[in-house]
């Protein structure tokens, strides 16, 4: 394939990786181990022995957990995994050492499961990681090609990208492309661009190598903010999320009450410690992450990030969502709709004219001219003397004549205000084009809905959304044309960001509210609500830099996706955690009556461990409206 100056010059070191995974499971396997000798230990009459072994491995796992402990509770933090550290001590302290060793190896399992669970819910993240851009091949003045640092690059650079290299920055295509989209998309099949089109970083190119011309610096671009993203998420331990939290403010009291009523009033501490191991709150500790982190997991590969689990949480219990208009609702790509010329002019000739003189500029204006007119097959030419005008736009000469392409100021006539006058009140903006003598012609762009916008809003809706509001900066008429087709329940119209912010505040109050944006106006809003979503194939930095999550791909519908996973993993999440905690309650009540002593209890307890970690494994598929987009093979 070449040099591939874009590749990662760091690889991946898949065998150090191996061995690591195979190192976590290590304690897991030695505490096996160790509680299996003391078992063939008892089995042969060497019972002293056996107990010590036990004993050996409840005080090695107390130890650590008890450290932990008291770390939380030095920060104010009260959790579920007192009970264990209770439990264990309270095994060594009435001679329960089975009872003691089988706590230690649930534990155990719990940890390993716990890590087994990340690394599947962050493997799709951590490639992001690797494959991330450090060069990028440039274009210099004289038509060589020098490899230069990706940080280097500035929007307007010539780029050369070549076959199997990752796009390095977001850019428009000198000619028709064909590229893999799916570590960014999720989408397996290949997909084709036409010259003049826009692409995103991160995509890979499956064909020919072509030019590009950079409309973003590194930092700007959109893989650059998912890579940023995903080192949070990565860094991020799978998280116990706050229902698990809500679960054990009620959880631990009881338990602690009903294990010392139990010893008390029998006067019996074998009781209150069999209360206690059964009480092990590994439904909360286990499955509450695992199927939370199989969610995060899940969206990822649909091309959805989310920063963390507690956020995935939310997203499941949202009610409210507002949606920013364009770029969100509509493709925030304008196309050429329609072109009127002066009388007795020649539309092609107009529009040829514009995409000449627009060939260079990296505005995404000029990017719909030429693609408009390539698409109609018109045959530009190379422009000269092209200069930016501030406030009337781009002026240059087109085969030795002066073509302006831009804003009017001068007086309109009758002609070309009426145009204007129409532009207005069907939401359109004007490109005007003009010579020497005056306006040549007009084109008229829109920004069109995106086709799947509807069927998203229904989608949304039937997961659960019982209001959607579009808040937009644009007039009225435009707005309410918008809504009609998109079917929002209200809309916001000439609404500044301070007025996002605070209408996303006053839905805030009343539900748990998602707001959807592009646009560094957005930013703020998306910051307030309870979930901001950004759109980060087509939106700005900014607007990723603060998102709960990020669209990786350029299509609305993600976001149902990502709302009915959401909503799925955490149903698993509620059933595992509540059906887990109701047999443990049945069987403490039996444990306080005396019928449970506590090594019955512990292996009792890891049946329930097992039952509710196999439910929480089903968050790792179902729940979509649609089937998922199979995973291409690695």
């Amino acid at each position: 394939m070449g040099d591939r100056g874009c590749v990662p010059e760091r690889p991946v070191d898949r065998g150090g990786r191996r061995w690591w995974q195979r190192w976590q499971w290590l304690p897991l396997t030695v505490l096996t181990v160790v509680v299996l000798v003391g078992a063939g230990l008892w089995l042969a009459g060497q019972r002293g022995v056996a107990g010590l072994v036990w004993a050996a491995v409840t005080l090695a796992t107390l130890l650590p957990a008890a450290a932990s402990m008291l770390r939380q509770l030095w920060h104010r933090r009260f959790g579920v995994d007192v009970i264990a550290v209770l439990a264990l001590a309270g095994a060594l302290v009435v001679g329960e050492y089975l009872a003691g060793a089988v706590v230690a190896l649930m534990l155990a399992t719990g940890r390993s499961l716990e890590a087994y669970a990340q690394r599947r819910a962050t493997r799709d993240l951590r490639a992001l990681l690797a494959r991330a851009p450090r060069t990028a091949r440039r274009r210099r003045a004289d038509g060589t090609i020098e490899q230069v640092p990706l940080d280097t690059v500035r929007a307007g650079d010539r780029l050369l990208v070549g076959p199997g290299d990752v796009v390095p920055v977001d850019g428009t295509v000198t000619e028709p492309v064909t590229l893999d989209e799916s570590v960014v998309t999720g989408e397996s099949r290949l997909v084709s661009r036409a010259a003049g089109d826009r692409v995103a970083s991160g995509v890979v190119n499956a064909g020919a190598g072509f030019g590009l011309v950079a409309t973003a610096d590194a930092a700007g671009s959109t893989y650059a903010g998912i890579v940023r993203l995903a080192e949070e998420a990565t860094a991020r331990k799978a998280p116990m999320v706050r229902l698990a939290d809500r679960y054990a403010a009620v959880f631990v009291p009881f338990t602690l009450v009903l294990a010392g009523l139990a010893g008390l009033l029998s006067g019996d501490l074998v009781r209150a410690v069999a209360v206690l191991v059964v009480a092990t709150p590994c439904p909360l500790l286990l499955a509450t992450p695992i199927a939370i982190v199989s969610g995060l997991s899940r969206v990822a590969r649909r091309g959805v990030l989310v920063r963390d689990g507690g956020s995935l949480e939310l997203l499941g219990r949202a009610r409210t969502l507002l949606l920013d208009k364009t770029g969100t609702l509509t493709a925030g790509r304008p196309r050429a709709a329609e072109t009127v010329t002066a009388p007795g002019g020649d539309r092609d000739e107009v529009l040829r004219l514009a995409a000449s003189v627009e060939q260079l500029s990296p505005h995404v204006l000029a990017a719909a001219l030429v693609r408009q007119a390539r698409e109609r097959g018109l045959t530009l030419t190379e422009p000269t003397g092209v200069t930016e005008e501030p406030g009337r736009g781009v002026r240059g000469r087109v085969a030795g004549r002066t073509v302006r392409v831009g804003q009017l100021t001068d007086d309109l006539p009758d002609w070309a205000r009426r145009v204007r006058d129409r532009a207005e009140s069907d939401g359109r903006s004007t490109v005007w084009v003009s010579g020497d003598d005056g306006p040549l012609g007009v084109i008229l762009l829109e920004d069109p809905v995106r086709p799947d916008a509807r069927r998203t809003v229904d989608r949304l809706r039937q997961a659960g959304l019982t209001r959607v509001v579009m808040v937009t900066g644009d007039r009225s008429a435009i707005a309410g044309q918008v809504a009609r087709t998109v079917g929002v329940d209200d809309v916001v119209a000439q609404c500044p960001p301070r007025e996002k912010v605070e209408r996303v505040r006053q839905e805030a109050r009343r539900a748990v509210t998602v707001m959807v944006g592009d646009g560094v106006n957005d930013a703020p809003a998306l910051a307030e609500a309870h979930v901001g979503v950004a759109m980060g194939a087509t939106g700005a930095r900014a607007s990723a830099d603060v998102a709960d999550a990020v669209l990786t791909v350029d299509r609305l519908d993600r976001l149902a996706d990502a709302v009915e996973i959401a909503r799925y993993a955490r149903r698993i999440a509620v059933q595992s955690a509540t059906v887990g905690m109701g047999l443990a309650v049945l069987a403490m009540l039996v444990a306080a009556a005396g019928r449970l002593p506590p090594v019955a209890g512990a292996f009792l307890q890891e049946g329930i461990d097992v039952v509710v970690i196999l439910n929480a494994l089903r968050a790792l598929g179902g729940g979509l409206a649609r089937p998922e987009v199979p995973r291409t093979p690695d």
